[in-house]
């Protein structure tokens, strides 16, 4: 068996292998190691190494020290089987040796010099194991020049890793140096993280690994030192699931249009949280069944009340759960399979200290009623195309963005903020506490709901990880996904597990996943909703994926500024080629302009023509420079009073014309700027509204749109390899 060394070191109950049967585990899974023999005493050496070459190394093997060459315990360039034996006499006198139980020494052929590279493992306590390289030396000890995947890695996703690292040109060759094998350390790699490698057959046994360093020459990669620390895997990352046979979109469309809506907490004379959540409820027009449920009352908020929720005439798709945190788990037993799915918006449970069991009670009780629990400590879901809401004044409109949240608060910015961004939205669930149905369920939904484009996930912790990543490698993962993790420095750690109880993950874990998977990982929600209404507006072409941009607007200086905003995403505004630059130049503006890419524009050139000169310009770009995207930007404070016509009104008419013409040929974005005056403000937002009617989204500054752009650019790079 290739584990076996793995299980008898376990059923001893030791806590890490030896160097020497580390590398018997390497070899079994087929990764080259040096020769080598272990010997308990100087005298058996001439006999061990009989038909070995040297030069050798001699190691001490000992489970008290960690780091052998800091002790005294490591000997290179040993001749003979002479030399080996006075070296092991001398390091065995060295204090931390002397003091330490010696399990015998390890004498190896020395392997050829070749680059250093590190390869390590580790569990993530979200996601499991995870795979580690990077250039040794240095490069690992004071640059960190490493990259991260999660296992399974496939071979693209190391390819990925390789590249990504600062030192790849040292791998590959430089300043007339060879490279080494870059195949063979790929190889290496999907050995040790691969789907058959040995992070994941031993998953349960192995916490870390460390290679280091490995040798890559230009023949080969060879392990010259290997450390494994051994402990199970505590972490439960299968979940008991009660209706298993129900796909995501049978078992969540009772809460994106639900018939009927039960309400826990509403007060006959007070106005508790409950009452406000029916009262929204009919002003945002819900056309289903609402049914108060109160132990006492006939009727409550003008509604009659049932004592239950197994009581009411019809059964209940949904049901929002506002009372107290120890009431709950009796309340929803009592459902007796006549309420599909819960939303307990009540805290007091994971969140805070020794609430788990209560937390545990009451899952195990709601799926007793028959009962799948959003929450608690949450707010709430908002659905338009349901007539579901939670917060007040939010859109009407069925949108096309579906998002999920742990944050109730920061679920209505989104909601309210990117309203008047121009978002509209599939759905939002707020997941808080995620005791029983989790985000992954939700994503799995989304993937499968034909109303949703793109979705976007704030997460402070993923109690199912694995699962969660399975699920975007999979065939399911359709949509590319915006990702706003909560809980990346150990100060927002902190705050999220007094948040939700959220389980402490590991920010290399989450940014390894979004280089594997159709997904984008975004620093606040400026770039959340910035990246989302991209998503909205645009037709992700993976077989084409962003690069090249031309900018176009008014202001020199924006314009190179802007140019920089898009280097430092690696996006590239080039100069236009001669063709495209003649025809341009052929439409004869005046002095001030240029059209070498960006093209800068003034007022007075934009506002020819009543400003249709602007479809003139980008009909020509459109048709010879070929970008993958077109972003514009106006200094809207530039036009005041420079002028009856407003340019900017026909602009999108223009642009409208512009997307029927060359559908598919780029992705148009439109930076907006302004002096922050009521007025140009207030022209924005009409701006705004005009401009999600014809698909174009709309940002305040020329890096927000190019980091939006670079997002897309991201995920379409990831959905390619898809292909």
């Amino acid at each position: 068996m290739k584990d076996q060394v793995l299980n008898d070191a376990v059923a001893a109950g030791r806590a890490a292998l030896n160097e020497s049967e580390g590398k018997a585990l390497l070899a079994a899974h087929g990764i080259r190691v040096p020769g080598s023999v272990v010997v308990g005493t100087p005298e058996e050496v001439t006999g061990a190494i009989a038909g070995m070459t040297g030069p050798f190394v001699a190691k001490v093997m000992s489970p008290d020290i960690l780091h052998k060459s800091d002790a005294g315990g490591v000997t290179l360039d040993l001749p003979d089987a002479a030399a080996i034996e006075a070296a092991i006499r001398a390091m065995s006198s060295a204090p931390m040796i002397a003091k330490a139980r010696c399990d015998g020494w390890l004498v190896e052929e020395m392997v050829p010099q070749g680059l250093e590279v590190v390869i390590g493992g580790l569990r993530d306590p979200q996601f499991g194991q995870m795979l580690m390289v990077g250039l040794g030396g240095i490069f690992v000890e004071v640059l960190q020049d490493v990259a991260f995947g999660l296992c399974p890695i496939s071979k693209t996703d190391a390819r990925h890793m390789v590249e990504g690292l600062k030192g790849y040109k040292i791998l590959s060759g430089v300043r007339g140096q060879s490279g080494v094998n870059i195949d063979a350390l790929v190889e290496l790699m999907l050995k040790v993280g691969g789907v058959d490698g040995l992070l994941m057959s031993g998953a349960d046994t192995i916490a870390e690994l460390d290679l280091n360093p490995v040798l890559v020459t230009q023949d080969a990669a060879i392990a010259v030192d290997a450390r494994f620390i051994l402990g199970a895997d505590t972490v439960v990352r299968a979940r008991p699931i009660p209706d298993p046979e129900l796909s995501q979109t049978k078992r969540l469309t009772p809460l994106f249009q639900p018939k009927s809506v039960a309400v826990l907490g509403a007060s006959t004379n007070h106005t508790a949280i409950a009452n406000t959540f029916i009262r929204r409820m009919k002003d945002y027009g819900y056309k289903g069944e609402i049914y108060p449920i109160h132990p006492k009352a006939n009727e409550v908020e003008g509604l009659q009340a049932y004592p239950d929720l197994a009581s009411t005439p019809t059964p209940i798709d949904y049901a929002y759960v506002a009372i107290g945190a120890d009431r709950i788990p009796g309340a929803l037993a009592a459902a007796r399979g006549n309420c599909r799915i819960a939303q307990v918006i009540s805290s007091g449970f994971a969140e805070i200290e020794g609430g788990q069991d209560l937390e545990n009670d009451l899952v195990e009780k709601a799926h007793a009623g028959g009962v799948r629990v959003l929450g608690p400590n949450c707010l709430g879901t908002y659905s338009p195309r349901g007539g579901l809401t939670f917060p007040v004044g939010a859109p009407k409109d069925v949108g096309t963005i579906g998002v999920v949240s742990q944050s109730g608060g920061l679920s209505t910015d989104i909601i309210k903020r990117g309203q008047w961004r121009g978002l509209r939205f599939s759905g939002l669930v707020t997941m808080g506490n995620s005791c029983d149905l989790t985000p992954t369920d939700l994503l799995e939904f989304y993937f499968d709901d034909p109303q949703t484009r793109a979705v976007g996930l704030y997460i402070e912790d993923i109690k199912d990880g694995r699962e969660f990543f399975e699920l975007l490698r999979s065939a399911k993962a359709t949509k590319p996904v915006v990702i706003l993790k909560g809980g990346r420095s150990s100060q927002g750690r902190l705050a999220a597990a007094s948040h939700t109880g959220a389980l402490a993950g590991d920010d290399r874990a989450w940014h390894a996943l979004t280089q594997q998977t159709a997904a984008v990982m975004v620093p606040h929600v400026n770039a959340f909703l910035d990246t989302l209404l991209a998503l909205q507006s645009f037709t992700l072409n993976p077989s084409k994926p962003t690069q090249t941009v031309a900018l176009f607007g008014n202001g020199g200086g924006s314009s190179v500024l802007g140019s920089d905003a898009f280097a430092e995403v690696d996006l590239d505004v080039s100069p236009f080629d001669t063709q495209t630059r003649k025809h341009l130049d052929a439409l004869g503006f005046p002095p001030g302009t240029s059209v070498v890419n960006p093209v800068d524009t003034p007022v007075r050139t934009l506002q020819e023509k009543d400003g249709w000169v602007a479809g003139e310009i980008l009909d020509i770009i459109y048709e010879y420079a070929k970008p993958q995207a077109v972003a514009m930007h106006l200094n809207l404070a530039a036009f005041v009073g420079r002028g009856d016509v407003d340019p900017v009104n026909n602009l999108f008419s223009v642009v409208e014309d512009l997307q029927s013409k060359h559908p598919g040929k780029a992705h148009f974005s439109l930076a907006l700027r302004s002096d922050g005056s009521a007025e140009l403000e207030d022209a924005k937002r009409a701006y705004k509204e005009r401009a999600r009617e014809i698909g174009v989204p709309i940002y305040d500054e020329i890096p927000e749109m190019a980091a939006a752009l670079a997002n897309v650019a991201h995920l379409e790079r990831r959905m390619a390899e898809k292909l």
